[in-house]
């Protein structure tokens, strides 16, 4: 198997002992100052990246701004995002400036999730501008020259929360629904949630969020066709009741004949539905993007830190839901999978 290993990229100033607060303080002078900005997040994104730089766009047109917002695959956003972005921010790569002034990347722990935006951030840094990195991953790899990052904040919302606050920014209903999406997929619908993670869903009930009507269709709608894929994976998923320590095993692969007709959203739910299984800790869903190009996600219950699998595997994450890029055979890639997760910690 060969890996895609997250590439660290330049390193801006790690922070040193600056605290969350002075970071957050900082970033939201320069945005404050800032007449052009440019917001990414990561390829493919999820609803806690689109959410994050759409809610943090909006805030910054409001104030006059010129503001985009892009990724660097697909061109769009899945069609159960699009309507998070109600001010038409989005734009494809080609239209990102080669050397955007300022620059904030949202929900990304290194410049290798970025794609073929990667450059932009290089080129920024080199040319004298400024890049902002907001994000909650454990392995952030601190690329940028300012970092809003807090390791144990469940969703990068909550970040973006703080700076909007912090801008005095009016919390609207468009912006507190990309709030929400983010945060309520990134918690697995608040199971992986602290109280004051539930504080703020309150609060953006109250600025008039419908938490049913925004969740339908991030987590809840799948075309008819979905059903037919979904039978013909589950129907060749294996389990392996001795691997990963002992605890339990279950994976399952979409090959790209499965996914014919399906959205990017449609594929990546299969893993919700494969990690459901009782006799298994780890979860793994083995995804076809290209001939020996495996897009993998990787879930566990609780015992098992999967982002030091992925991290063996050439990829990232958290402790219980992570994954990476491979090329390779099936049965290789599964192989180093096995391998990564016995070798992975457990958590006390």
């Amino acid at each position: 198997m060969r890996g895609q290993p997250e590439t660290a990229g330049p390193q801006g100033s790690p922070g040193g002992g600056e605290s969350l607060d002075e970071a957050v303080a900082v970033a939201a002078g320069t945005l404050a100052a800032a007449p052009d900005v440019t917001l990414l997040g990561h390829v493919n994104p999820d609803a806690d990246a689109l959410g994050s730089a759409l809610a943090l766009g909006r805030a910054l047109k409001a104030r006059g701004a010129t503001v985009r917002v892009s990724f660097g695959h697909p061109d769009e956003p899945a069609h159960s995002l699009r309507d998070l972005d109600a001010d038409g921010l989005v734009v494809p790569p080609s239209e990102v400036p080669a050397a955007p002034p300022l620059l904030v990347v949202c929900d990304s722990g290194s410049l290798g999730r970025l794609g073929r935006l990667a450059d932009r951030v290089k080129a920024t840094i080199a040319a004298g501008g400024e890049v902002i990195v907001v994000d909650h991953h454990l392995a952030n790899t601190r690329y940028g020259t300012q970092h809003v990052i807090d390791e144990s904040a469940e969703a990068t919302v909550l970040l973006v929360l703080r700076l909007l606050d912090e801008l005095g920014a009016e919390l609207d209903l468009p912006i507190a629904r990309c709030l929400y999406a983010g945060l309520v997929t990134d918690t697995r619908s608040f199971r992986h949630a602290g109280a004051e993670v539930h504080r703020v869903a309150a609060r953006l009930i109250d600025a008039g969020v419908d938490p049913e009507a925004t969740t339908k269709p991030l987590m809840d709608t799948h075309p008819f066709g979905f059903m037919g894929m979904l039978a013909g994976v589950l129907g060749r998923a294996v389990l392996e009741p001795s691997a990963a320590h002992g605890l339990g095993f279950v994976h399952a692969t979409v090959r790209r004949s499965d996914a014919d007709g399906m959205g990017s959203e449609d594929v990546d739910s299969v893993i919700d539905i494969i990690r459901t299984t009782g006799e298994a800790e780890v979860a793994a869903v083995l995804k076809e993007i290209g001939a020996g190009h495996w897009s993998v996600s990787l879930r566990a219950d609780s015992r098992v830190d999967v982002s030091r699998a992925a991290n063996a595997c050439g990829g990232g994450g958290h402790r219980l839901a992570s994954g990476f890029t491979a090329r390779g055979e099936e049965q290789e890639i599964l192989a180093a999978i096995r391998k990564a997760l016995d070798e992975a910690p457990l958590i006390p």
